[in-house]
C-alpha cells in the first residue's frame, strides 16, 4: 500500500550516476579520492579533493555525502573540499551510541584532525549537518573559521516549530524499535520519497542513490538515532546559548522552504549572522540550485576582499 502510494505522489529521480567506492579514486570526478579515517568507535568515510582553504561538507537525513556532488567539483577549484559521511550513514561505521550533536561534532573533528588539517576550517552543513556544524563551532571555536548552516534551524531554537509540519519528525524520534518495525525495506521509497518532495525542483534529487543508501535497516535505525537525540540537543543548546559564536555565520534557507528562518535561529546563539536565501530552491538547496550555492560558498569561505556581484549574494560576503 505504501509503495503504491509512493508511485503516485513522488517526482522523477536523477538516476544514472556512477557507483562510488568507499576507498580509492572517485568516479564522479577524477579530482576526488575516497578514504576512511578512524575516530572513536569506528571509521568515517570521506571524499576529498581540491586545494586551498579547507571546507568541510556535512550532509543531512535522509542523504549521504553524495548530496554534495553537484557542487564539489566547482568548489574544489578554490578550496580543499572534504565531504564526510555522518557516523552510521553512507559508508561510515554504524556506532553503538553517541548520536547527540555534541558527540557527533567531536567525531567529525577527530576525522578532520586525523586527515591532517590542523588549522581552522570552514563548515557547510545541510539539515542535520547544520546542527552538527553549530556544535563543532561552539565547542571548538579556534578550529572553525566560519560556518554556513543550510536549511537546519537549531534544536531548542526553532527546530521544534517544524515538528507539526511533517509527520517524519516525531515518527523518527519514536523509541526504538517503533519506526524500525513500522517501516520495512519495501517502504523506503515511500518514506524517503515524501521527504524528497520537500524539494522545489523535485527532479534535482538523485533519489535512487539515497534509496539505496537507506536500504539497510541498520542505516535507517542510525538515522532515527539522530532524531531521537533532538531533546538532548535542545537542552544542551539552551544551556550553552551564552557561549555565542563569534565567527561569521551564513544562515542559508531555500526561497521555497525555510527562507530567513535559519538565520533567525542562529541569531539566537551567534553574533555575526548573515541571511542568505537561495533562489528557486526548496529544502535541498545545494542540489536544486548548485550554481548559486557555489557562488555563495566561494564568496563566504573565500578571500576577505571578495565582493558580491549581485544583490542576492549580499549575505554571502566574507
Amino acid at each position: 500500500m505504501m509503495a503504491s502510494l509512493f508511485t503516485m505522489t513522488s517526482g522523477a529521480d536523477a538516476s544514472g550516476t556512477p557507483e562510488e567506492p568507499s576507498t580509492g579514486p572517485a568516479r564522479f570526478d577524477s579530482a576526488f579520492t575516497h578514504g576512511m579515517v578512524p575516530v572513536d568507535g569506528g571509521s568515517l568515510h570521506y571524499v576529498k579533493g581540491g586545494s586551498g582553504p579547507v571546507v568541510v561538507l556535512l550532509h543531512g537525513w535522509p542523504q549521504t555525502w553524495k548530496m554534495w556532488r553537484p557542487v564539489m567539483p566547482a568548489l574544489a577549484r578554490e578550496f580543499t573540499v572534504v565531504a564526510i559521511d555522518l557516523p552510521g550513514l553512507g559508508d561510515s561505521a554504524i556506532l553503538p551510541g553517541g548520536y547527540d550533536k555534541v558527540t557527533i561534532a567531536q567525531r567529525i573533528r577527530q576525522a578532520v584532525k586525523r586527515l591532517g588539517f590542523t588549522g581552522p576550517v570552514g563548515i557547510m552543513g545541510h539539515d542535520l549537518g547544520a546542527l552538527i556544524a553549530y556544535s563543532y563551532a561552539r565547542d571548538f571555536p579556534a578550529d572553525v573559521s566560519r560556518i554556513a548552516p543550510i536549511e537546519g534551524p537549531l534544536a531548542g531554537f526553532g527546530l521544534e516549530d517544524l515538528f507539526s509540519e511533517s509527520w517524519h519528525f516525531r515518527f523518527n524520534m519514536s523509541p526504538k524499535p517503533i519506526p524500525e518495525q513500522v517501516l520495512d525495506n519495501g517502504d523506503v521509497r515511500w518514506q524517503l520519497g515524501q521527504i524528497f518532495d520537500f524539494a522545489y525542483k523535485k527532479d534535482a534529487i538523485d533519489r535512487e542513490a539515497f534509496f539505496a543508501a537507506y536500504a539497510n535497516p541498520a542505516r535507517r535505525s542510525a538515522g532515527y538515532e539522530y532524531y531521537r537525540a533532538f531533546p538532548a540537543d535542545a537542552a544542551n543548546n539552551q544551556a550553552n546559548a551564552s557561549r555565542r559564536l563569534k565567527m561569521p555565520v551564513a544562515g542559508v534557507g531555500g526561497q521555497q522552504s525555510f527562507g530567513p528562518g535559519v538565520a533567525v535561529s542562529f541569531g539566537k546563539v551567534a553574533d555575526d549572522v548573515r541571511t542568505v536565501i537561495v533562489p528557486e530552491s526548496g529544502h535541498f538547496a545545494p542540489e536544486e540550485n548548485p550554481k548559486y550555492t557555489v557562488e555563495c560558498a566561494t564568496l563566504f569561505f573565500g578571500p576577505a576582499n571578495g565582493t558580491p556581484s549581485r544583490p542576492d549574494l549580499a549575505g554571502c560576503a566574507p
